[in-house]
């Protein structure tokens, strides 16, 4: 039998806490562990946007509190893609995190107060527990399409890494479709 949604849901929400702790705690780990906060955070923003907050907004009347969940959502994705950026051992990261757990934390704390309490006032168990079905099936095709997108972007992360090693400089004028023909020509120089 599936779980309730908002028992999957607060679960998540601890589960992202520990990895927070994670970041903050342990350097080495870093590249790590945030490529696994994207992939989960990701997946389950996207996963509440598409089959919990229009349930929010009709049954429960909360248009507004699942509008401005999504607005969190998305606000938390751009400091995730600016961390992101951030060499993981410096200063600017550990700012950057801190922003970004802020804002993940803010959310959550709403999310779990208002809410899913206002979910669980209009819906039965057996509603919730559809919820959660819907959820976790949402989730885990994010998941995937997550993960086949980093799998599609490594070999041109490969190319690019390469390409420094080569010498150049600037990538950004290097078309990508013609980025492997130029690494290999500089290592043939370089030979």
């Amino acid at each position: 039998m599936a779980e309730d949604v908002i028992t999957l849901i607060t679960r998540e929400h601890r589960e992202m806490e520990r990895m927070f702790q994670r970041l903050e705690t342990n350097r080495a780990e870093r590249s790590h562990v945030l490529g696994k906060v994207e992939t989960m955070f990701l997946a389950h923003s996207r996963a509440e946007e598409e089959e919990v907050y229009p349930v929010i907004a009709r049954e429960a009347g909360e248009k507004e509190e699942a509008h401005h969940g999504a607005e969190e959502h998305h606000e938390a994705e751009r400091l995730l893609a600016r961390l992101k950026e951030c060499d993981p051992d410096s200063e600017e990261f550990d700012q950057r995190l801190k922003e970004f757990v802020d804002a993940v934390n803010h959310h959550v704390e709403e999310e779990e107060s208002d809410v899913l309490p206002a979910l669980k006032q209009v819906a039965d168990d057996a509603r919730l527990r559809e919820l959660g079905r819907v959820f976790e099936e949402r989730r885990a095709q994010e998941i995937r399409a997550h993960e086949q997108r980093i799998a599609q972007q490594a070999p041109d992360q490969q190319l690019y890494a390469e390409a420094r090693e080569a010498g150049f400089e600037d990538l950004s004028e290097l078309d990508p479709k013609d980025l492997p023909g130029a690494v290999d020509e500089a290592r043939r120089e370089l030979d």
